[in-house]
């Protein structure tokens, strides 16, 4: 197999909670993509909303920016060149993986990425935010208080795109999505083994919340528009508009 194929859980391991680290940020993008249904179309979709909300000479965030999919997505849909993008994530061979990715796609857009913790960084007036697939990895209880130090940097009709994996309460739809995601990853060449080992190291570190729960929190934290625009199985996108 190729160094960028995800076979990392394809032998049986000891248990041990999921980390974002070297062995994780090298075949990241093989990994999300064959794990996570409409990840493809979320990334593209993000550049066309962004495309709709970034204003001219303003600040755009990429929080959780991993190899920074949403940032390319962004640099090469949005007309307007003159933005700044600035990613952040807290690991650093993620980091570092993502600057070496961008810096193949030349641009003339100012693009910063930083190692730092999403929670403690202090934001700047911006108009358009990506979470993508990161909100999932905080504490249920410091959710908020993320949620609304971002909305109180957002200028007026900026725009917020939220990623997330879901829970439902209703146990019937939770137990077939959780099943159709299964059939997904082995569509994508995973094993039995690699499904249940990984979803293992992903308990207590991955927290999915209802789409419910976010729809209400963005509501609570000041957000007048909140919708789903994108949905398959137990992997949506929000759009939240300020």
């Amino acid at each position: 197999m190729s160094d960028n194929t995800d076979n990392l859980f394809s032998s049986l391991r000891e248990n041990s909670a999921f980390s974002f680290d070297q062995q994780v940020a090298e075949v990241f993008p093989d990994m999300i993509t064959r794990s996570v249904p409409g990840y493809t179309e979320i990334v593209e979709g993000i550049g066309h909303i962004a495309q709709s909300f970034i204003e001219h000479d303003s600040l755009v965030y990429d929080l959780g920016c991993s190899l920074g999919a949403a940032t390319l997505s962004i640099r090469q849909q949005v007309s307007d060149k003159s933005y700044r993008i600035v990613g952040i994530d807290n690991s650093e061979a993620m980091v570092e993986r993502c600057k070496q990715h961008l810096a193949a796609f030349k641009s003339n857009i100012n693009t910063i990425i930083e190692l730092a913790d999403i929670m403690d960084y202090r934001y700047q007036p911006c108009s358009f935010i990506v979470i993508n697939f990161t909100l999932q990895f905080l504490a249920p209880e410091i959710r908020d208080e993320l949620l609304q130090k971002l909305y109180q940097q957002l200028i007026p009709g900026g725009a917020l795109v939220l990623s997330e994996k879901l829970a439902f309460d209703d146990a019937i739809v939770s137990d077939k999505f959780i099943e159709l995601h299964h059939d997904y990853k082995k569509r994508n060449g995973y094993s039995d083994l690699e499904i249940s080992q990984k979803r293992a190291a992903l308990e207590n570190v991955l927290i999915p919340e209802t789409k419910q729960s976010h729809l209400n929190r963005l509501k609570a934290v000041g957000f007048e528009h909140t919708e789903c625009w994108f949905q398959q199985y137990n992997f949506a996108s929000i759009l939240a508009i300020k």
